[in-house]
């Protein structure tokens, strides 16, 4: 070999080793590279799905007092019969009070359905809020019941030079929000705006960004959002509200005397129209409180159909309502219109009907005829029983109730009936001592209408359902008075 050979050997080794130290180091670089990520994820310094942030639960308050445990009651004996005769008895005794009037009807059902008594029972009469009984049946049976409403919150047009970029706030039918933040204990404000903006601040300082765009998204209902007349019975929008993809607390207005308990209150305070609007200004005020700057004054809401501005994107921040199942209990309890056109709606969303109060109808007729219901003579001006016009019979809510006591996947539409003298808005309702926590009850008031539907825990052993409504009775009061009566003898048949 020539010292030229040897030269070009030596020179191919040199090279080949700078070659191995180059791809050392580049590995290495990588790995280091890779490692830093990481611990910036984890550590919430960069966007990314790892985090140390502790997992938010929900605490369960201890009781305030305790009692002995008494003897554990065992299954329901739903095929203990009924005494026919004294069921119908308990329902002329009903039809003679004084003030009942002439325009009746009641029915009384074993937990497999059979009416055993009624007056009436094929006549459809108005409803009132007893029509939220159909509503929640056929949302619980159409419905992911355990799943949650989502407020998301997604970036675009992100300018890194001047650290800019426009926020999309995007209801998903969260009517329940907090101004502040989310409150694990509660239904109502489970999610809260507090913490969906220290979330998106969080995530916009990891991109340089401190100056937005606020636009909202409030498509998901489109634009028809009250029933025909609802008006007429919503006298200063103390009762109902257009559906929306998100308000804040159902829009009630409470003037700063809201309740301690956001779950519990009895009051009709007026309920702002423009929820959406409102909840994405409370957005807007608590992302300054983060130190983030809102550049428009004026906040455009879309209600067009869903923009497609957030097609493809990832939500840079979230917070997730309650569940369905307890929304619903909720509704039922405050007897919400608001809440239960959207449980209409969503059903409706869901079964691929019109998105509008009608479609809503529709679904929730449909929903019910392919669970077995008769719906002979039903007539649904909304999904609430606000709206005048609507007709059942009591054959149908009756039908309904034995579903609730038999129910396997739509047992939340009884989770929410009110427990007369306990909860709800029969928490005002007559019932003896002997009686109480023996009946669950969907209570309807309107100006010419008292109704109650429910089921029973007998006193002796087994179960009824039953429905009862009086329209234009001689004295409002006193009809009232004769259900609460009525009602309370059933737990003694």
């Amino acid at each position: 070999m020539t010292a030229d050979d040897r030269q070009r050997a030596a020179d191919r080794a040199r090279m080949r080793r700078r070659r191995a130290v180059r791809v050392a180091i580049a590995a290495l670089a990588t790995v280091a590279l890779g490692c830093g990520y990481l611990i910036a994820d984890i550590t919430d310094a960069l966007p990314g799905p790892l985090t140390l942030r502790p997992v938010e639960r929900r605490t369960i308050p201890a009781a305030l007092t305790s009692r002995k445990a008494g003897t554990i009651a065992g299954d329901a004996a739903t095929d203990k019969p009924i005494d026919t005769s004294a069921a119908q008895s308990l329902i002329r005794t009903f039809a003679a009070t004084k003030g009942v009037g002439d325009h009746y009807s009641v029915a009384i059902a074993t937990a497999d359905g059979t009416v055993v008594a009624s007056a009436s029972a094929d006549t459809p009469r108005e409803p009132a809020s007893t029509m939220k009984t159909l509503t929640a049946l056929a949302a619980s049976a159409t419905l992911d019941m355990g799943s949650t409403l989502d407020t998301d919150v997604y970036l675009t047009d992100i300018d890194a030079t001047d650290g800019t970029g426009t926020l999309i706030l995007r209801g998903n039918g969260d009517m329940l929000l907090s101004a502040g933040d989310s409150d694990p204990d509660h239904v109502n404000g489970r999610a809260g705006l507090g913490t969906l903006a220290a979330r998106t601040a969080k995530a916009l300082r990891q991109r340089g960004i401190d100056t937005v765009t606020l636009m909202a998204d409030d498509s998901l209902f489109g634009a028809d959002r009250y029933p025909d007349d609802i008006a007429a019975n919503n006298p200063g929008n103390l009762y109902y509200t257009g559906v929306s993809s998100m308000a804040v607390d159902g829009g009630r207005q409470w003037d700063g005397a809201g309740p301690a308990n956001p779950d519990v209150f009895s009051a009709y305070p007026e309920l702002s129209q423009t929820t959406a609007a409102d909840a994405a200004a409370t957005f807007a005020k608590r992302l300054a409180e983060q130190g983030v700057t809102v550049s428009n004054q004026t906040i455009d809401v879309s209600e067009r159909e869903r923009a497609t501005a957030t097609d493809g994107l990832t939500p840079i921040a979230s917070v997730e309502s309650a569940t369905l199942a307890e929304i619903l209990a909720f509704a039922m309890r405050h007897s919400d219109n608001t809440l239960a056109e959207e449980f209409g709606r969503l059903t409706a969303l869901a079964a691929g009907e019109a998105n509008s109060p009608q479609g809503a109808t529709t679904a929730v007729r449909n929903a019910l005829t392919k669970l077995g219901i008769d719906t002979t003579g039903l007539t649904m001006a909304d999904c609430s029983g606000l709206s005048p016009g609507s007709k059942v019979s009591v054959k149908t809510l009756v039908a309904v109730q034995t579903r609730n006591l038999t129910a396997g996947g739509e047992a939340a539409a009884a989770e929410g009936l009110s427990i007369p003298g306990l909860i709800g808005t029969a928490a005002n309702r007559a019932v003896s001592e002997d009686t109480a926590g023996l009946l669950r009850v969907k209570t309807g008031s309107l100006d010419e209408v008292t109704s109650m539907a429910g089921n029973v825990s007998r006193l002796d052993g087994g179960t009824l359902a039953f429905a009862v409504i009086v329209n234009k009775p001689d004295d409002w009061s006193a009809a009232r008075g004769a259900i609460d009566v009525f009602v309370d003898g059933l737990a003694r048949l």
